[in-house]
């Protein structure tokens, strides 16, 4: 294994894929079906398990514990599901990351550069774009989705089957049982939506003109008294369209769970 720094204590399975770069620290144990790709640093205590791949560039700090099988009673030892953990994530201490279950598709799938601070959870079945950030403790529940750079605040608990939209913001310890929409900050037990991520938004480099238009589709969506159909029928009429408008009509029509009030 040139290249490859492996700690004297640390444990890994003959079979599983190590590629160039990688440091595994003391303690660390690494199972059969494990895939790291290059410049992978696992810290110590790690557990990494499971059909899981960990993309180049990623880091695991002390006592994270990603692949371990799901928190799911349907879930036996047979079934062959998997975690795929994109390039550059941050994975702080004492994380968790379940992979998929059969009934939930056999995946859970994370993009790049995602931030997971400190005891964060991410449950079985759940997708997370790229750039999103939980916070300390915020925990994800099964078959929920984060969209691009969406934050969850500390302590915050996302039930499952929930979305968060792209450049959604939940404020810590929040409770939230509905879709969160694009581009909001959200906060309470439940969540409820304040206002937009106008912070987010310009640091997206998103224009003052996009961002006018969506302040008035949030006047439509969440404080016109019409029912969601008719605020989405509204805002395709009255609204500019753009990428951001186009995206939130789309988040709102396909709303299950209901979108945050």
């Amino acid at each position: 294994m040139e290249n490859i720094e492996i700690h004297k204590t640390a444990i890994i399975h003959p079979d599983a894929k190590i590629a160039q770069g990688v440091a595994v620290g003391p303690y660390a144990v690494i199972g059969p079906h494990v895939q790291i790709e290059e410049n992978v640093k696992i810290g110590n205590h790690c557990v990494v398990d499971g059909y899981t791949t960990i993309g180049q560039d990623s880091q695991l700090y002390s006592g994270a514990v990603v692949g371990s099988p799901p928190q799911d009673k349907k879930y036996k030892e047979t079934d062959e599901v998997y975690l795929t953990l994109g390039e550059k994530n941050i994975v702080r201490e004492y994380v968790t990351i379940n992979p998929g279950t059969i009934d939930g598709g056999g995946k859970t799938i994370i993009g790049n550069n995602n931030l997971f601070m400190a005891y964060s959870h991410v449950a079985h079945d759940c997708v997370v774009g790229n750039n999103c950030v939980m916070a300390n403790a915020g925990t994800l529940a099964g078959h929920v989705t984060l969209e691009d750079n969406a934050v969850v605040g500390g302590l915050s608990a996302v039930h499952q089957f929930v979305r968060l939209g792209r450049l959604a913001i939940v404020g810590g310890c929040s409770k939230v049982v509905q879709d969160i929409p694009p581009f909001s900050t959200c906060d309470g037990h439940p969540a409820k939506v304040y206002n937009l991520n106008l912070i987010g938004l310009r640091r997206a480099k998103v224009d003052s003109k996009t961002i006018k238009s969506l302040k008035q589709a949030f006047k439509i969506l969440f404080h016109s008294g019409l029912t969601k159909t008719h605020a989405i029928e509204k805002l395709e009429q009255e609204i500019e369209s753009s990428p951001e408008i186009d995206h939130l009509i789309f988040f709102a029509k396909t709303t299950k769970r209901g979108l945050c009030s």
